[in-house]
């Protein structure tokens, strides 16, 4: 491992932790993007990860238009606010354009998206205006440039549209479409193997043996990373055997972007995983100063990226999303990606400890008063899954709080669409 890493030794040291930040900093330190650029089609790109930055070569929109029904004149005519009356002299369709020209006593009716006939500089609404026959009336002043659009002014032509590292969405695809492109350049998905470990760990679909635990992380893991946009590589539960672990690491290492375990990294487990990690990659486990979810196993396997998380179901989810995620939008080309954080207002005291982040679940909403308010789910176990089903975001108490009280500010991490 290079030496950002190797200067935190858990061996001299076994109860230090590393601080959730340094952490990341680490992680993000040792994996890149390193995907091949394929293009697909417009309609298939949501989703994926712009790997060229799109210049538009025209203007957006291409002319000068009207942004509603009504009458294009000049705004010159209405300076006093009287109400004079103009002589309708025609009328244009979006995608048509207005032969002659407007002229100081003229109006020409116009629809939505029509270009703006030349002479005229501004739209009066159809609903504040009479007309009769020819004969059009309305109360001004007018301002120059009301209701209407002008030429480039979403995007100029040669201007940068969307930059590199955007995840698509579909605003995003609907902007790409202004500019008539049918296809772009993304990055290819990423590929994920993902394992469980531990011989108390069952299968479903099988009788649960005494003192065993039906298999759940592999679930979760599975639909966070599709919900990220990965593909999964499902291996299954592996038994407690070193040699059949080093197999299905290095199998692993071949076929997947990255490997992600779960159970087996903390103090006092199954020594058999730690060797076996260790004969065939460079991997560090480390201590982290948060809850849930200490135990954390980091490095490469033939320099494919390896996460072993912890077993208890909670805290493989919130290591995944603190650690994982942050590492596998890096590598699938979202550059600066950060979580999405707010502050909210504490509804009741939420326990924590000094030198160590929280990562509580909890529920934020818009109060009475119409402020960001945000409760605890209640018991907050790392087993209690449950917590994680009730919740919409985590709340982040940060290593400098021995608790937070009713009424104060706290950091939250809104789940979004990923969970």
């Amino acid at each position: 491992m290079s030496e950002v890493l190797s200067c935190f030794d858990p061996a001299a040291n076994p109860e230090a932790m590393l601080p959730v930040e340094e952490s990341i900093t680490r992680i993000l330190a040792q994996v890149h993007c390193t995907l091949p650029i394929e293009r697909v089609a417009l309609a298939d790109a949501v989703g994926r990860v712009l790997a060229e930055e799109q210049r538009s070569l025209l203007n957006v929109p291409a002319v000068t238009n009207s942004a509603m029904d009504g009458y294009a004149v000049r705004a010159a005519a209405f300076t006093d606010g009287s109400a004079p009356v103009l002589r309708v002299t025609g009328c244009v369709f979006a995608g048509q354009a207005f032969a002659g020209e407007v002229a100081a006593g003229e109006a020409v009716e116009i629809m939505t998206g029509a270009p703006v006939p030349k002479g005229a500089d501004s739209i009066v609404i159809r609903e504040a205006a009479e007309r009769d026959g020819d004969q059009l009336r309305f109360i001004g002043p007018v301002k120059i440039g009301q209701h209407v659009r002008q030429a480039g002014e979403d995007i100029a032509a040669g201007a940068v549209a969307l930059t590199e590292g955007v995840m698509l969405q579909p605003q995003h695809a609907g902007l790409l479409a202004s500019l008539g492109l049918s296809e772009v350049p993304v990055y290819r998905p990423l590929t994920v193997a993902v394992f469980s470990t531990g011989d108390e760990v069952t299968a479903q679909g099988q009788a649960l043996p005494e003192n065993c635990i039906y298999d759940t992380n592999r679930f979760t893991l599975q639909g966070l990373l599709k919900r990220i946009g990965c593909r999964v590589i499902d291996l299954g539960i592996i038994d407690d055997n070193q040699s059949a672990m080093e197999r299905t690491l290095s199998n692993a290492a071949q076929q997947a972007d990255m490997v992600i375990s779960s159970g087996g990294v903390s103090m006092g487990e199954a020594d058999f995983i730690k060797k076996a990690l260790s004969a065939v990659g460079q991997i560090n486990f480390w201590r982290i100063a948060m809850r849930p979810g200490r135990p954390l196993a980091f490095g490469t396997i033939n320099d494919t990226p390896f996460f072993g998380l912890p077993g208890n179901p909670v805290a493989v989810m919130v290591t995944f999303l603190q650690f994982v995620q942050p590492a596998l939008r890096k590598m699938m080309g979202q550059k600066d990606w950060q979580p999405t954080r707010m502050t909210a207002v504490a509804e009741t005291t939420l326990k924590s400890r000094l030198h160590r982040t929280d990562y509580s679940r909890g529920v934020y909403r818009i109060d009475e008063q119409g402020q960001l308010v945000v409760r605890s789910t209640g018991a907050q176990g790392s087993g209690i899954l449950t917590s994680m089903v009730q919740a919409n975001c985590l709340i982040e108490i940060g290593d400098d709080h021995g608790h937070i009280d009713a009424g104060q500010r706290v950091t939250i991490q809104p789940f979004g669409e990923l969970v």
